[in-house]
């Protein structure tokens, strides 16, 4: 018959003094004391399951009492009596308590964290402002790993009808980004925005015209997206370009080298490339020609500006609304094309310059007072100033600053 092992006495406990080895006060039941070398003292259950010897902790003295110890050591028996292992099921109630804890925003936060350094300054504090003002207050101190598709359908409808619709695509992203790093974590098993379209939450635009941002506010985050893009020099050129020249994506990527003076700083599109069949003069903004001189060293001695994978062929017509995919923007919030309407659209509205220069830049089909067709060089000098002056604004735009639109040229 074994020996019946008397139960630890709190006097002794306290008492216990570390030795050499570490050794073990034996209190019954499984449960002992393990005295480390270094004098701590905690408290562990050995039990069998499933005829696996097992061994359970339970806790550290002085934080966790002799008497306490006992109840987690008896609760732990409970469990084995039923056919459970105390020691999964204190897992899964620990994985319970730390995803309780967990909650968006605090895993946002660190997402950010992590984020912030690489970005710009101004693309961090759109973000953060994002989070703040629309997504927080919905479900920030929600626990992760219980936020529905539902409740962020909820956040991204309450923002798009505010009439925000560019901004709710953004913060989908957004919040499909903080979910991605919460499955990459651990901490969930997957995004509940995924399967969320914002084509599908908000009325589609009218069919034949192209997707594109027109409130500056909208078009300045997306500006910084493009700065911070990871791809290829050849497409980030590209990229950083379209919405500086607002040229038709089929011209841009064919864009030659041969078509341009970056001294005069003009690009000459022959006729054959544009859809007017007109030959077409692009005045280029001092730092369009900036991007080009800094290009010209990787593709200079090739035929095309953005050549494809080879220098023979130019890059593909997908190539601009495939990275802005990338960046997260959908072809229902803006697409290369739809650069040609933001510039319409601002430069009209908000800059006020005249639209017979920004017709004739947009290489339309523009007629003077007898109904003649305008010469490519009609007005290069009023499209000279306009053309610097929409590049300054996009970068005040990019820069967050406040730009005072200008007053409408005679």
């Amino acid at each position: 018959m074994p020996r019946k092992i008397a139960p630890l006495a709190e006097l002794q406990v306290s008492k216990a003094k570390p030795k050499a080895k570490a050794y073990k006060l034996a209190d019954g039941d499984g449960m002992y004391l393990l005295v480390t070398v270094s004098g701590g003292k905690l408290w562990r259950y050995d039990y069998r399951f499933q005829d696996k010897r097992k061994t359970m902790a339970l806790g550290q003295y002085p934080a966790v009492s002799l008497a306490d110890a006992r109840k987690r050591r008896d609760d732990a028996r409970k469990l084995l009596a039923n056919g459970q292992d105390p020691a999964d099921v204190k897992k899964a109630q620990k994985a319970t308590e730390e995803q309780q804890a967990t909650t968006f925003e605090i895993v946002a936060r660190e997402w950010y964290a992590k984020n912030e350094l690489v970005w710009s300054q101004g693309h961090a504090v759109t973000t953060m402002n994002r989070l703040t003002h629309d997504v927080f207050p919905c479900f920030g101190e929600k626990p992760i790993a219980e936020i529905t598709a539902a409740d962020v359908r909820a956040m991204l409808l309450k923002v798009g009808n505010r009439g925000a619709v560019e901004s709710a695509a953004r913060i989908k992203i957004i919040c499909g980004q903080v979910f991605r790093y919460a499955i990459a974590h651990g901490v969930i098993e997957h995004d509940p925005s995924s399967t969320l379209k914002p084509s599908e939450l908000f009325q589609k635009r009218e069919k034949g015209h192209f997707a594109a941002v027109t409130n500056p506010k909208e078009l300045a985050p997306l500006l910084r997206a493009i700065d911070e893009y990871h791809g290829t020099a050849v497409v980030k050129a590209a990229l950083k370009l379209a919405p500086m020249l607002f040229v038709r994506p089929g011209e841009l990527r064919n864009m030659e080298w041969r078509e341009i003076d970056l001294d005069a700083a003009l690009w000459s599109i022959p006729a054959t490339k544009m859809k007017t069949r007109q030959p077409h003069l692009v005045p280029l903004a001092k730092q369009a020609v900036a991007i080009l001189r800094e290009l010209h060293p990787l593709t200079g001695t090739g035929q095309y500006v953005f050549p494809g994978r080879t220098s023979s062929r130019p890059m593909s017509n997908n190539s601009i609304n495939a990275a802005m995919r990338y960046m997260g923007y959908d072809g229902d919030t803006v697409t290369g094309h739809g650069f040609r309407a933001t510039a319409r659209t601002i430069l009209d509205e908000v800059l006020g310059f005249r639209v017979e220069w920004i017709e004739h830049q947009l290489a339309h089909a523009v007629k003077d007072a007898n109904g003649r067709a305008y010469n490519r060089t009609s007005f290069l000098d009023d499209r000279r100033r306009m053309m610097q002056q929409w590049a300054d604004y996009l970068d005040g735009l990019k820069a967050g600053a406040k730009v005072i639109p200008l007053k409408r040229t005679a």
